[in-house]
């Protein structure tokens, strides 16, 4: 199947009384017939649910659906998109073991790496798609690589194909958070990523009306138990050891579980990803070469843009368009603050990937934590101003940006 295809019928399952939409099953726990029927789900001998913190009918079809849309072999739903990083690093990493990832990150990641010290866990971080870089940080210690696809907000590029073979080049495996590109630009899994990360609060949903993350794990990686001996007791799963050993463990005790009505709300905004994705790129793609051909003294960063550093990496890898989001910077904190009031169309509020267009200002709130040296990496500013371009048309928001760039003119 084609992609929006695929989003309408793969992974699918026939409902009962020929529902076209999964029932939410909202219910904390699922009777079972007989007593050794609840105890063989229990002991994971046989199939069914026992208690909705440990899975759910409603969040099975959303699972399975984000697996077929990313080319995996099983997926895992989380209660946020946080929750869904944590998870997957924890099933892998353990006190004494280091990761290396690129240092142009959303600043809620940089600020999960720091709360990893406190379990022995340390972060190396590299300059993005610096090779010479990666390899040398690369030691005995090292046991995951990771990176977003398009940084956040930096918006620069990896090159996911050239990382992941240098990781499994040391056998390590790389996780790649896809969260601002989506399968809809790319499905990082076929370009060489173990595990893909989305916070499905963004794209996925569409809305801003359900928080919740999900992991996907592509079956490919061989855990080697005396590297990981977490994963001793399953490396007979074989492709599933990956996510036998977190559903058996961390993910039921830790219980970041997503709720069943939100999983079904994520189901809906699926469907609608494609056309979304499609209108937002576009928008994107207009409103930031708008801006450079109008604006010389305002500095537009956009992977769509010619003049973007990381614009060849983003069309040798990137299908269908260069993402959702762009960024302006426009002289000094204070007119990027008076510039987001003086807009009338976008919401101003932190979130990403919504319908409808919206504004931040990263230096005071999703940066806010990280230190001057991790902004920058992260092309952070205090003049910056992140712009999720929603699905409006796109000579309104020209309109409005025009009178509010008026409004900050010298």
């Amino acid at each position: 199947m084609r992609f929006n295809t695929s989003l309408l019928h793969a992974g699918v399952t026939k409902e009962a009384n020929g529902s076209t939409l999964p029932p939410v099953y909202q219910t904390s726990a699922f009777e079972q017939e007989r007593a050794a029927d609840l105890e063989k789900i229990f002991e994971n001998k046989a199939p069914g649910y026992c208690y909705t913190r440990v899975a759910n009918p409603t969040i099975t079809a959303f699972e399975n659906r984000i697996t077929k849309l990313e080319g995996g072999i099983a997926s895992v739903a989380c209660a946020s998109g946080m929750a869904a990083l944590m998870n997957t690093f924890l099933n892998i990493l353990s006190s004494g073991d280091e990761l290396i990832s690129s240092a142009s990150l959303y600043g809620g990641t940089i600020d999960l790496f720091h709360d990893l010290e406190a379990f022995g866990i340390t972060t190396r971080y590299v300059e993005n798609n610096n090779w010479q870089q990666i390899e040398d940080s690369i030691n005995e210690h090292t046991r995951l690589i990771f990176a977003e696809t398009i940084g956040n907000p930096c918006l620069d590029v990896t090159d996911i194909e050239k990382l992941a073979e240098i990781a499994h080049a040391h056998d390590i495996p790389l996780v790649v958070d896809n969260t601002t590109s989506t399968a809809y630009l790319i499905q990082v899994l076929k370009h060489g990523a173990d595990i893909v990360v989305n916070s499905s609060s963004k794209y996925i949903n569409g809305s801003s009306n359900a928080i919740s993350g999900i992991l996907t794990d592509s079956g490919k990686f061989k855990w080697d138990k005396n590297r990981y001996p977490g994963f001793a007791d399953y490396v007979k799963y074989g492709p599933m050891a990956f996510v036998a050993k977190l559903r058996n463990s961390l993910f039921r005790n830790m219980g970041a579980c997503l709720a069943p009505v939100n999983a079904y709300l994520n189901i809906i905004g699926l469907e609608t990803l494609g056309l979304r994705m499609e209108r937002e790129c576009s928008n994107a793609l207009g409103l930031a070469s708008w801006i450079e051909n109008n604006y010389p003294d305002i500095k537009v960063n956009y992977p769509g843009l010619c003049s973007s550093k990381w614009h060849e990496i983003a069309k040798k890898q990137l299908t269908n368009g260069y993402g959702a989001i762009l960024t302006i910077r426009v002289g000094s904190k204070e007119k990027a603050f008076k510039f987001i009031d003086s807009l009338t169309i976008p919401y101003t509020l932190s979130n990403i990937g919504d319908t409808k267009t919206l504004v931040i200002h990263p230096g005071s709130t999703i940066s806010l934590h990280s230190t001057d040296k991790q902004k920058e990496d992260a092309g952070v500013f205090e003049d910056l101003i992140r712009v999720s371009v929603g699905i409006e048309d796109i000579d309104d928001l020209k309109e409005d940006f025009a009178q509010a760039f008026l409004n900050i003119a010298d």
